[in-house]
């Protein structure tokens, strides 16, 4: 069985107010992300293969809040998050606070292969990146006008626009080998204090796989992730309770929701079942498996 989903963010969609042309590139990326991940699996690459190509696609396309497109601090910085977590091994690498690094899913995976550590932050993750030969851009490389006039009108009091988007990119995967995967990549919130972490690269909160229970991937308001320690409940659910992987994410879901969050998060199961669930207004997301499913949707009817 090979299975993928990904993500591009959740928060307030309303349909009445989401144009078609935006609509048609929130498709278009996600679409792109999914053909990009599953290609991986298709041709025996490794579950961690697919969802950092995946995750690449988003964080490259300026629509989506990681990498370029990501939202901007209060002091008018960008700073990226972003981690990895291989199933089979429990191996995992995430990096935070990092201001000039392309890929941060890259990176994350750099430290998952070529350090002893698990987390690299600011600076220090930025040396790392040059020691591995990662050129450095600009932190303007990653902004952009719609996440600038974003920050103008959090910064004045006004209300997010009716295409915000809150939390993060992802992708979860299942390759061949039953080996499961996760990863996941951010910009943080609109005027966060800058050094602000959120669940993005911290393993257990955000991102969590692993090959005896589920592969997941969060976005949304990040703090309540991290007190819930969403992801890894996710599979301790499945573990402990025997639940299924939809029944384990929906019920941590609520549970975030309890508390005064919101967002979403895709999950695959080790026999390949996905879940998609969220509670906000919308989420950007994709699904596909070998057995012909291939899903993108954006608001709760979405098939």
């Amino acid at each position: 069985m090979l299975a993928i989903a990904v993500h591009g963010g959740a928060g307030t969609l309303p349909r009445a107010e989401l144009t078609p042309a935006k609509t048609q590139a929130f498709r278009a990326g996600l679409e792109a992300a999914l053909g990009a991940g599953y290609a991986q699996l298709e041709r025996g690459a490794s579950s961690l293969d697919a969802v950092v190509a995946a995750v690449r696609v988003l964080e490259d396309d300026p629509l989506f809040n990681a990498g370029r497109g990501a939202v901007y601090a209060a002091n008018g910085t960008l700073e990226l998050d972003a981690s990895l977590m291989d199933g089979a091994t429990l191996r995992a690498g995430a990096v935070a606070g990092v201001r000039h690094v392309r890929s941060p899913i890259e990176l994350a995976r750099r430290v998952l292969e070529h350090s002893p550590h698990v987390m690299l932050a600011g600076k220090g993750a930025e040396e790392f990146a040059l020691e591995q030969g990662m050129a450095p851009v600009p932190n303007s490389f990653f902004a952009t006008d719609h996440r600038r006039r974003e920050l103008e009108r959090a910064l004045h009091g006004v209300p997010a626009g009716p295409e915000s988007l809150t939390g993060t990119v992802g992708a979860v995967a299942l390759d061949a080998h039953g080996n499961l995967a996760a990863a996941t990549s951010t910009g943080g919130l609109t005027a966060k204090r800058w050094g602000r972490v959120g669940d993005s690269p911290i393993i257990g909160a955000g991102t969590y796989a692993a090959n005896d229970a589920c592969a997941v991937s969060a976005t949304g308001h990040g703090e309540y992730f991290i007190r819930l320690a969403a992801a890894h409940e996710i599979a301790a659910l499945m573990r402990y309770r025997a639940l299924g992987v939809a029944e384990a994410a929906s019920t941590v879901l609520r549970r975030v929701g309890e508390l005064g969050g919101y967002g979403g998060v895709i999950a695959i199961a080790r026999d390949g079942t996905i879940a998609l669930p969220f509670n906000s207004e919308g989420m950007l997301r994709g699904a596909a498996d070998s057995s012909g499913r291939f899903e993108i949707g954006i608001l709760k009817d979405d098939a």
